[in-house]
């Protein structure tokens, strides 16, 4: 028969092999998240493959048919060579239309220039209809501008009178496949963010129902033990020969799962939001808290809000984030240090800060990029949940904002939490 509490209070501890299984199951989740993202990285290195090869095949191919419309039109130049120096008489008309016709082919525009430097044969340029001479001459002095800029001259040689030139430009398919695998490149890089975005959707979605179910059936898997014990706790009390303390405590331990139960069944559901006190319902549970962490963990709470500035929060969901960063803050300092907690508002808006800081190890920047994914954990024991948990509850159900604002190695970390205020008053207003 009991008939005294116990001096020191029993604690639970987990069967080896249950927590075997949970690390398993732990290192299962955090490797199937590690998976999915090196699955996007090999799907990203692969197309990084596929649109260099395609960069550099195609600029083989440009390169390929650049050589051949150079020799287009120097053959075209001997020809018109040729027949500038021939005798009177010779008749050519044959073979010029022969070499015309495959530097038509191609659609090279090209412009002969005299000796003196005159425009006089043109070739594939392209003027707008019912253009005047001046019009067309105006056309041709930029073309050859241009041309000039894009490559060498090619001579023809003039029997007594010297050089005559042909310049020329790349030819419109040769210069639609320069642009080619800039524009393909584009296309798989748009439809990569498009799968990327139908994927990322997808996931989500899925990632949602994961958290509902598991909610719900957390919930639901807690309601028969509790029923439970607290006819047990009623049993205690009834009985004059158990010491009424044991009771107690065992109901404090009973409201903490009534607690934790409430929460899941939000999680799981729409959660009901009501307006709240902000200062007070912080201050209160940074109270209830400090109780139930290291005696060598000291908590300070500085409020600059205006006095009765409410915000819209579901309170059971909103102590659950304050709870998760704190514990990781004390975990962070190994169950000694300060966390300090700072209530602020703008001047003039409608945003209330919270700032949580330690004075723990601190974080590298590229943990403070992960700090927030699923499964993502640096104790040996986590889950990685909690803070994933807190920034779906404040993004997802108070519309606000969650963050790591600074980290330090060595010195500490500070999360901030961005809410939307309720305006209380412009008098009240100024006093922030």
């Amino acid at each position: 028969m009991v008939t005294a509490t116990p001096k020191k209070k029993p604690r639970f501890r987990l069967h080896p092999v249950a927590l075997l299984n949970s690390q398993k199951l732990r290192r299962s989740f955090m490797d199937t998240y590690e998976q999915k993202s090196l699955f996007k990285y090999v799907i990203a290195i692969i197309l990084l493959f596929l649109s260099i090869g395609s960069l550099f095949y195609t600029n083989y191919l440009v390169d390929k048919l650049e050589e051949r419309e150079e020799r287009e039109v120097r053959l075209y130049a001997k020809s018109l060579q040729y027949a500038i120096n021939s005798q009177p008489g010779e008749n050519f008309t044959v073979v010029m239309e022969v070499i015309e016709d495959a530097v038509n082919f191609y659609q090279i525009p090209a412009i002969y220039v005299d000796q003196n430097g005159f425009p006089q044969e043109k070739i594939n340029m392209k003027f707008p209809k019912n253009s005047s001479r001046k019009e067309q001459e105006d056309i041709v002095n930029k073309s050859l501008a241009k041309m000039k800029q894009e490559h060498p001259a090619i001579p023809v040689e003039i029997t007594g009178l010297g050089k005559g030139y042909i310049y020329y430009s790349n030819s419109f398919l040769l210069t639609q496949l320069r642009l080619y695998p800039f524009i393909s490149l584009f296309v798989m890089l748009f439809i990569g963010y498009l799968a990327y975005l139908a994927f990322s959707s997808a996931r989500k979605a899925e990632q949602n129902r994961v958290w509902v179910g598991l909610a719900k059936e957390t919930a639901h898997q807690l309601g028969t033990p509790l029923s439970s014990l607290m006819a047990w706790v009623e049993y205690f009390r009834s009985e004059p020969s158990i010491d009424p303390s044991i009771a107690e405590e065992i109901e404090k331990d009973v409201i903490r799962l009534e607690m934790i139960t409430t929460r899941f069944s939000n999680i799981g559901s729409v959660p009901t939001m009501k307006e709240e006190v902000v200062a007070d319902v912080v201050s209160n549970f940074i109270s209830y808290l400090e109780k139930r962490v290291s005696s060598k963990v000291k908590f300070y709470v500085s409020n600059e809000l205006a006095n009765g500035q409410t915000v819209l929060m579901n309170k059971n969901l909103f102590e659950w984030v304050i709870e998760n960063i704190c514990k990781n803050a004390v975990d962070a300092m190994a169950g000694v240090g300060e966390i300090n907690v700072i209530l602020q508002s703008p001047p003039l808006t409608k945003e209330i800060r919270i700032d949580i800081s330690d004075s723990g190890k601190g974080m590298s920047k590229a943990n403070m990029n992960k700090i927030f994914n699923p499964g993502f954990s640096t104790k040996k024991r986590g889950w990685g949940l909690g803070l994933t948990l807190a920034k779906r509850i404040i993004e997802n159900y108070h519309s606000g904002k969650v963050f790591v604002k600074s980290s330090e190695i060595g010195k500490g970390t500070t999360f901030r939490i961005i809410l939307n205020a309720k305006i209380i008053g412009e008098e009240e207003l100024k006093k922030v």
